[in-house]
């Protein structure tokens, strides 16, 4: 699981330009399929016919990730971009980007320091911009058109136990749905891979009219603030202390059965896990449960430090934990009467 995670987050995925996510995903899901089907929107919907047939599982995990779009081009040849889903400012400053269909490589930057002296405010995104070597607007236009988008440097690093990369929310969900795929699921199962996730759950709301599934489990990347400094009550959770099993974010409150199901599952198994410590983020689950037929939900994550940014860090334990506890979820949702 961790070497298909390691090739999902090399590969470009931008909301709205999922396509080669999504290409390495169907070609890796057709071994085991029983029927895949795409919609307008973009989502992959790979179907496994389970032992079990008397009820249908929804397994769900976003293919999309943050990134850039370009939305100018200066007469020195410099791009005016701006962020495509949630992306703190503070953390693309000198960052690398490739960008378009030709992976050009640029650099974001700011107006030199000897420039902004006594300005401790960090720049907004008007103020930065992108080099990618041209000195014309011109010859730039021969290279970026308007609506390119990009994505940060697909730099994998392995740090003792820990992961870092680009992605890994919500490429994690995406490995763990193909390893799962891999057998055959105790009762008829969903793995569906959307699009368009972080910029407002928008995949997700037609492929849960499409299936209408009776249950549905989100799996996702969430926040993880455990940093000198933050107090343990800001810290939402903690990167190595398992599973995260949220009861609510902002835009979901999770059915609590299924929910206490994935507990005492974690609990029985000795499989770690926690809870969000704040109420904060939000998932596919949402627009799962607003659903017109009222889709019982229930989320499990992976804590990450330094989510939406170039350098996402994950611990492999908790990956671990993240994807046994979603096969035992399966087998004992197949048996609940």
């Amino acid at each position: 699981m961790i070497e298909t995670l390691l090739a999902l987050c090399a590969l470009p995925g931008v909301s709205g330009w999922e396509d080669a996510v999504r290409d390495y995903l169907m070609e890796q899901a057709l071994p085991y399929a029983d029927k895949i089907e795409t919609d307008p929107m973009g989502n992959l919907m790979v179907f496994r016919s389970g032992k079990k047939h008397d009820k249908t599982l929804m397994l769900c995990a976003h293919m999309d990730e943050v990134g850039v779009i370009i939305t100018g081009i200066t007469a020195e040849g410099y791009l005016k971009f701006d962020f495509v889903g949630g992306i703190d400012r503070r953390v693309v400053i000198g960052k690398s980007v490739f960008i378009g269909d030709d992976t050009i490589p640029g650099i974001i930057g700011i107006k030199a320091h000897h420039l902004s002296r006594g300005d401790k405010n960090v720049p907004a995104v008007h103020e930065m911009s992108i080099d990618i070597g041209a000195k014309t607007r011109e010859e730039a236009e021969t290279m970026i058109a308007l609506g390119d988008v990009g994505t940060f440097e697909p730099t994998c690093t392995r740090m003792g136990g820990l992961l870092c990369a680009k992605a890994i929310d919500d490429r994690l969900g995406c490995a763990v749905l193909l390893k799962l795929l891999e057998h055959q699921p105790p009762c008829d199962t969903w793995f569906v891979f959307t699009v368009q996730e972080e910029v407002g759950t928008r995949g997700a709301s037609t492929a849960v009219y499409h299936i209408c599934p009776d249950a549905a489990l989100v799996v996702e990347g969430t926040t993880a603030s455990d940093l000198p400094g933050v107090p343990g009550h800001k810290t939402i959770c903690k990167m190595g202390a398992g599973a995260v099993l949220p009861f609510m974010d902002r835009g979901t409150l999770y059915d609590r059965g299924l929910r206490q199901m994935l507990i005492s599952l974690a609990e029985r198994h000795s499989i770690p896990w926690q809870t969000k410590q704040m109420i904060a983020g939000g998932t596919d689950a949402s627009v799962i449960q607003r659903s017109l037929s009222g889709i019982p939900v229930v989320g499990i994550a992976a804590p990450l430090r330094n989510i939406h940014s170039p350098a996402s860090t994950g611990c492999v334990t908790d990956f671990t934990a993240v994807c046994r506890l979603t096969e035992l979820f399966m087998e004992e949702y197949a048996q609940e009467k």
